[in-house]
């Protein structure tokens, strides 16, 4: 089977997520010269957080198939689903994944792994039983997408300093009394660590939403690419995004932790995160398949 040829890159969207990094990349050097210059002694909570990271880089795609509920399936439990993802690899150029299929009736999918020699795909009951073989295959080849362009690794690496940060912001009192004595300059220290700490860590939240939403973006380009279809991707959002708001409030609740892994997200309507989401809105996706629909046309 003939792989899919792959358009040229978006530039303004690469831009934007280089942009992004290097705003963060910057936040970071800055925030780790003004713990330098307060003497902070950050050895060992850095070590701690990076030990969190590493657990959650090699251990992600278990620890989320735990988490959903996920049971993987073989070739004859899901022939169809693993035909599909069989046939997305070879036009991809990717080596087969993990299949899982997820026992909710909420229509979702997620993708996760640190590479794509050890990745997940998933797919819930929900979302097989509402979109027909094609939906599925877009909803599938954005998933694959993520893991082509190492999507959790990417974000992983970027949260790490933010990680640091919400520590120092969580454990201020621990961290005060950790500087060296007990004096009023010292305490005023502390008190300024905690500050710094608070606004890199709001700044970098904001920015790591961002580029995941631009990741987002990308993936839903790759899926529009390797199926060669970007109008039957949209029709599969269209349809998992009209279902969501009739998932009753409960069971989105019960999955909102793991929104930013789903290709929409289990936001209750009334949500605060909604207006941070790690998603783009439903509109800005379906434009970008509107104008590469008519790109692809020409």
């Amino acid at each position: 089977m003939a792989r899919r040829r792959w358009y040229g890159r978006d530039m303004g969207l690469s831009v934007r997520m280089f942009i992004v990094m290097l705003l963060l990349a910057a936040l970071y050097l800055a925030f780790i010269l003004v713990l330098d210059a307060l003497h902070v002694p950050i050895g060992t909570l850095v070590v701690i957080v990076g030990l969190m990271l590493v657990v959650q880089y090699y251990y992600a795609d278990h620890l989320v198939l735990l988490a959903t509920g996920a049971r993987v399936v073989s070739p004859r439990e899901a022939p169809e689903l693993h035909q599909i993802v069989d046939r997305l690899c070879q036009m991809a150029d990717l080596p087969k994944p993990t299949v899982a299929i997820i026992p909710t009736d909420m229509p979702n999918a997620f993708a996760t792994g640190r590479n794509p020699q050890h990745s997940v795909v998933a797919v819930t009951e929900g979302l097989l039983r509402r979109l027909d073989r094609d939906e599925v295959e877009a909803v599938l080849g954005h998933e694959l997408s993520h893991v082509k362009n190492r999507d959790m690794a990417v974000i992983t690496f970027a949260s790490f300093f933010a990680t640091v940060a919400s520590v120092i912001v969580q454990q201020f009192f621990w961290f005060g009394f950790a500087m060296e004595g007990r004096r009023r300059e010292n305490e005023n220290a502390a008190v300024l660590v905690w500050l710094v700490s608070v606004l890199v860590w709001a700044i970098s939240y904001l920015l790591i939403r961002a580029l995941s939403r631009y990741r987002e973006l990308a993936a839903d380009r790759g899926s529009a690419f390797i199926t060669g279809r970007p109008s039957v991707l949209a029709s599969a959002l269209i349809k998992i995004s009209q279902a969501m708001q009739r998932i009753p409030d409960r069971d989105l609740r019960q999955a909102e932790a793991l929104s930013a892994f789903f290709i929409i997200p289990a936001l209750r309507r009334d949500s605060l995160m909604a207006l941070l989401s790690t998603h783009p809105p439903l509109r800005v996706r379906l434009e970008q398949l509107e104008r590469l629909e008519q790109e692809m046309e020409r």
